[in-house]
């Protein structure tokens, strides 16, 4: 069996590899929406194809539209080269239970893969594809760095000064290439249009809009398009940009799951590593739980969203939705748990899990400190998802999920974790010097970056913009040695630009500079400092 168009043709044998298969034609709702696009969906890497790519599916399931979802890639051209075009753009999806039961399901709703970087002929698709009317709405996953214009200092990037100077016909970032195909959109006719970020950053939406509306400026101030653009971005009518949470931990490709593929008779099921470091594979696995809430702000209409599961609301749900998960009850924990399970030595995040020091730090910060700052977005129940999360979805070691893809762009993520609830304390309180689960994360944070485990020896540190600028105020700090610790932390730690606070103003600096120090003793310092800071395990 191969996972392209013509392989579909033996159902028989999907069958008795307990596959399920579309039930639609995947031909011509590919070329219906070639012909009249309806979703384009930037960043089309795992969690997309198996999340996003599988709402619509659902929805073709159903009958409820007749078009899939146009898939766009600025970052990694080798995704599409290697993963999508072989496949004729299917997916094979495989849901991991935590009783160590699968399910598998090819999805046929990524209808056309193009490369916004690829040349003319893909950059003039593209193009064309944002003039069209029936464009409704173009979502992302392009995770935090995505959307970042400026580094830690407030200094442009320069490939985003690139495109700022050289206007729309030469953008390759991608925030440049977006409002590149926004202005397309203006000269086509002035055509409304929801964009909607689909990633796990604080007001999603708001980040997206004011990347656009910066890059906007810019080009409107050299000459290069036209007043109204500006005033039509400004005026958040006819281009919108919807808040949303969504929620599903999609590791890395599962080798057990390639092998278990391959053992069935399903052929090609290598997994691939680009050369932007991206896993990828013919096929995706992740866990079954899965929450997107959006703000439904769509003035070209949409799809039926709610009717695949999607919980669509006001902004203000969306936001309490999102705070709850990403400042409290889910990714606080991952960024708190991650870098301390690669120096302890677990590969596993579910292994992690079961340490009685990290399991009683992902309760101190989750249900300690986060859950009491966090307002019931009504929709959810916060105390719920965390049990899940805490209960059910962690400790699922058959997704396999690794402690360094936790890790990877932390640094883009772990302002917006724990910054929240450091500022909802100190505006409470007057100070969050009492903190000690955020304290205990952020300076493990900061103790993963020295790449030296609590044995005493090196790994290599997952992919992270910011890892070498961040490395690099670090210099000169040593594993075995507190008084080696000057005041390097200090530019990190009272950087407003990075936590949109002060720290040590917060009342927390002093504390996680207490912590880091005492995690620089040498082998099992790592270990003793937590047991030091943390209460007994219940």
């Amino acid at each position: 069996m191969k996972l392209n168009l013509e392989g579909l043709r033996d159902r028989a044998a999907w069958q008795a590899a307990n596959t399920l298969l579309p039930s639609y034609d995947v031909g011509k709702a590919a070329e219906r929406t070639r012909q009249e696009p309806m979703w384009v969906h930037f960043g089309i890497g795992n969690i997309f194809r198996i999340f996003v790519a599988g709402i619509a599916d659902r929805l073709l399931e159903e009958g409820l539209t007749d078009r899939g979802i146009t898939c766009v890639e600025t970052f990694d051209d080798e995704i599409v080269d290697r993963i999508f075009r072989p496949c004729d753009n299917l997916a094979l999806a495989v849901t991991l239970h935590g009783d160590g039961t699968t399910e598998r399901k090819i999805l046929g709703s990524m209808a056309e893969a193009v490369k916004a970087n690829g040349g003319e002929g893909e950059r003039a698709r593209l193009k064309e594809i944002f003039r069209q009317p029936s464009l409704q709405m173009v979502s992302f996953t392009i995770t935090e760095k995505g959307y970042a214009l400026h580094d830690a200092e407030g200094r442009v990037f320069p490939h985003v000064a690139e495109d700022l100077e050289k206007g729309p016909d030469a953008a390759r970032g991608v925030m440049g290439i977006v409002t590149a195909m926004l202005y397309e959109r203006y000269r086509a006719g002035r055509l409304p249009l929801a964009l909607v970020s689909m990633d796990n950053v604080a007001r999603n939406g708001e980040k997206l809009r004011a990347s656009v509306l910066e890059t906007a400026r810019a080009w409107q101030a050299r000459g290069y398009v036209e007043e109204g653009f500006l005033k039509d971005l400004e005026e958040n009518e006819r281009i919108t940009f919807p808040w949303t949470m969504i929620d599903k931990i999609t590791p890395r490709p599962s080798p057990q799951v390639a092998q278990a593929l391959k053992k069935d008779g399903v052929e090609g099921m290598d997994i691939v590593v680009t050369g932007r470091e991206t896993y990828i594979a013919p096929f995706v696995n992740a866990e079954g739980p899965e929450y997107l809430v959006v703000e439904d702000s769509f003035p070209q209409g949409r799809p039926p969203l709610e009717k695949a599961g999607v919980y669509m609301t006001d902004r203000h749900t969306v936001n309490l939705s999102e705070r709850m998960k990403v400042t409290a009850c889910l990714n606080p924990i991952h960024s708190a748990l991650g870098p301390y399970d690669v120096m302890l030595g677990y590969e596993l995040f579910a292994d992690g899990m079961e340490d009685p020091e990290l399991s009683s730090l992902a309760r101190l910060v989750g249900y300690g400190e986060g859950l009491p700052m966090v307002e019931s977005p009504g929709i959810l129940s916060p105390k719920a998802f965390i049990d899940e999360v805490i209960r059910e979805r962690f400790p699922n070691r058959y997704l396999g999920d690794t402690s360094q893809r936790i890790c990877t762009d932390i640094s883009m993520g772990v302002p917006f974790r724990f910054g929240e609830t450091i500022r909802a304390y100190r505006d409470k309180t007057g100070t969050a010097e009492n903190l000690t689960g955020i304290a205990l994360a952020i300076a493990g944070w900061l103790r993963y970056l020295l790449g030296v485990d609590d044995a005493g020896k090196t790994y290599p540190l997952a992919p992270d913009p910011m890892r070498e600028e961040l490395r690099s105020a670090l210099s000169g700090v040593r594993t075995d040695d507190p008084a080696s610790l000057a005041d390097q932390l200090k530019p990190v730690l009272a950087n407003d630009r990075i936590w949109s606070l002060n720290l040590y103003e917060a009342g927390i600096g002093e504390k996680i500079e207490e912590i880091f120090r005492d995690e620089l003793r040498g082998p099992g310092s790592v270990r003793e400092t937590l047991k030091k800071y943390l209460p007994p395990q219940a």
